[in-house]
């Protein structure tokens, strides 16, 4: 049977944090919340894990999800050498913990499973402090929004435990996400492998909580796409 936490209440968060490591140890899937929308997560070092995540959600292995981080040294073992440029690291300076995922070169000898990424990985340091101390706890982990394919992100713990019932071990609930009018903001999404190969190229993959103009004030001299 699925558990529920209020993460809203200080008393239960960390016993929810290690309900959720316990949970992401055993393979399963847990939902969590994010500063743009609430995700579905699951460890990448667990075989089979990816599989679960994204048949959850009615996809398949050629989209992923991206990975979420805690901290600014978690990304740099998952990424291939040279990635760490003064571009890629400003990017990052400026604009994490928030809404920025950034496409970067996969390190060759991560051994986990990753989903099919072409070599590429996408990853991301969220603002949400129940999320952050997971992470920090566990390690990165693969985070796709908590959604059907085609079906809007749910915007809170409930929504999803309506949609996803005992397919998900734990949820952690931390309000409703979502802007005032209602419309949910996912992650901004930038491809930064040019940047990284000594281009100028920076390529927005998706549009979102992070503006091309605040790109910009970071990295003025590249050429968004």
């Amino acid at each position: 049977m699925s558990s529920l936490f209020d993460c809203t209440d200080s008393t239960l968060a960390s016993d929810a944090v290690h309900q959720s490591i316990a949970a992401l140890d055993r393979g399963e899937i847990v939902v969590v919340p994010t500063d743009t929308v609430y995700g579905v997560a699951v460890s990448p070092q667990i075989p089979g894990a990816i599989d679960r995540v994204v048949a959850l959600k009615g996809r398949e292995r050629t989209a992923p999800p991206p990975f979420l981080v805690g901290g600014y040294d978690q990304v740099w073992p998952l990424v291939a050498d040279g990635s760490q440029t003064p571009e890629v690291t400003a990017l990052i300076s400026a604009l994490w913990p928030g809404g920025l995922t950034i496409v970067l070169p996969v390190n060759p000898e991560l051994d986990w499973d990753i989903g099919d990424t072409d070599g590429t990985i996408a990853l991301r340091m969220p603002n949400e402090p129940v999320l952050l101390d997971l992470l920090r706890l566990y390690g990165p982990l693969a985070v796709t929004s908590a959604n059907l394919t085609g079906e809007p992100p749910c915007e809170s713990a409930y929504t999803a435990l309506n949609v996803f019932g005992d397919k998900v071990g734990v949820y952690l609930d931390a309000g409703t996400r979502g802007a005032s009018d209602g419309q949910q903001i996912p992650s901004t999404i930038i491809d930064v492998t040019d940047l990284v190969a000594g281009g100028n190229i920076l390529r927005v993959i998706r549009h979102g909580a992070v503006s091309v103009e605040q790109l910009l004030e970071v990295l003025p001299e590249a050429v968004i796409q």
